[in-house]
């Protein structure tokens, strides 16, 4: 059965919008009229997937919703646990979803399942809110006959993610902040105030401006003048980055240098280890073989480089070798994880040791970005008054130089 977006009017004259599912254009109109409402767009969300086809492309304004996503697994984890039925459980779900894009595609994983295909082939079908690592686990949970298990162990999975990214963003969100409100500044002095001052300060006397007042010209002049080169050069590097991240050796070379920054690479690092952790950890408890998890998590770590090398330990297990041997080999990930998982090998407490893993490293990332941010905080302060000073004693020298006339 299709899925539509529609736009109507109420009765009252209001506006309203929604998802609907419905046999066919026209039965939807009646639907919608049997709700008194008078409908002035109606549009099929997705559409069948037919063989052949290529896979369907993230929308511009599709957004993945991972909190939104976590809450409502756990939930259905719940309402399967109670004995619901899979589609009530889905409609139980789509009753309370807000967001008209994740309706749509949660009713299209109900109507594919209602047709006789499994929960995981649904979800597959809707990739920007299902990824590789949540249809796999679906998959193995279907097998194995404990799909609530899974999806409760999916679901506290995501929600440690979104911890992990919460503190990562906030790491940055005060440096960047403190990056842009500086660069306005200084380019709202340079390019409009400077140069009045500097008109006043040279009509008043024809002495020699001293050299700070001379540079701060020379800037404010360049700016005034080129300030189209230096917005051509800015969108010209962006391209240039978009366009080498966009190939595979151009993505390991920036995605390596990512984890050299000073202070901010550590982080990087550590937060993907920690990714890597919880997300084999999941995996195999939830029963997906080694090599399809390793497979899996290659794709969550979020750097090439680290990529890379998992793919090596990959190819190494294939070969007979252990996991653990391969990882501590590559010099890539710390020596602590290959022996934490070495001991998991040998003890047979390969998913426990690996979540204590994940869980040092976290606490590690949110130690780490505490650091960055007592570290860079001051230092943005004190370039900041550098910058606005030095702009200041440019202005103040020739006004002071001229009452000494």
């Amino acid at each position: 059965m299709p899925v539509y977006n529609y736009k109507a009017l109420k009765a009252d004259g209001g506006a309203d919008a929604g998802v609907i599912d419905a046999d066919s254009p026209k039965d939807a109109r009646l639907k919608l009229k049997g709700r008194h409402l008078h409908v002035t767009d109606l549009k099929t969300v997705g559409g069948e997937d037919k063989p052949g086809a290529p896979p369907k492309r993230r929308s511009f304004f599709a957004r993945s919703r991972p909190e939104q996503i976590a809450m409502l697994t756990r939930q259905m984890a719940t309402l399967l646990g109670s004995g619901i039925p899979m589609i009530g459980a889905l409609s139980a779900i789509i009753d309370q979803v807000e967001y008209r894009d994740l309706k749509a595609a949660l009713m299209g994983v109900r109507e594919k399942v209602s047709g006789g295909g499994t929960l995981s082939e649904a979800m597959a079908g809707q990739p920007i809110y299902f990824g590789d690592l949540f249809v796999n686990m679906v998959r193995a949970g279907e097998a194995g006959g404990n799909l609530d298990k899974v999806l409760f162990r999916v679901a506290d999975y995501l929600h440690a993610q979104n911890r992990t990214r919460a503190k990562v963003m906030a790491a940055l969100t005060y440096p960047i902040i403190m990056v842009v409100i500086g660069v306005g500044v200084v380019t709202v002095l340079l390019t409009y105030v400077v140069p009045k001052i500097m008109e006043v300060i040279q009509k008043q006397g024809k002495a020699a401006l001293p050299l700070p007042t001379e540079i701060l010209l020379a800037a404010s002049g360049f700016m005034a003048k080129y300030w189209w080169l230096l917005l051509a050069i800015g969108i010209g590097l962006a391209i240039v980055y978009a366009q080498a991240k966009a190939t595979k050796a151009g993505r390991l070379w920036i995605d390596t240098q990512k984890l050299r920054i000073p202070i901010l690479g550590n982080l990087i690092k550590k937060a993907a280890i920690s990714r890597f952790a919880m997300t084999f950890a999941t995996l195999l408890e939830s029963g997906l073989p080694v090599l399809e998890a390793m497979g899996v998590v290659r794709k969550v770590v979020d750097n090439a480089l680290l990529a890379e090398t998992l793919d090596m330990v990959r190819q190494k297990v294939a070969e007979g070798a252990d996991i653990a041997t391969p990882l501590k080999h590559s010099k890539v990930f710390p020596p602590v994880v290959g022996y934490m998982i070495s001991v998991g090998e040998e003890s047979g407490r390969l998913e426990e040791l690996l979540k204590k893993t994940a869980e040092a490293y976290d606490e590690e990332v949110e130690v780490a970005a505490q650091k960055m941010t007592a570290l860079l905080e001051p230092m943005m302060i004190v370039f900041m008054a550098v910058v606005v000073g030095f702009i200041v004693l440019a202005i103040l020298l020739p006004i002071l130089q001229m009452s000494n006339i």
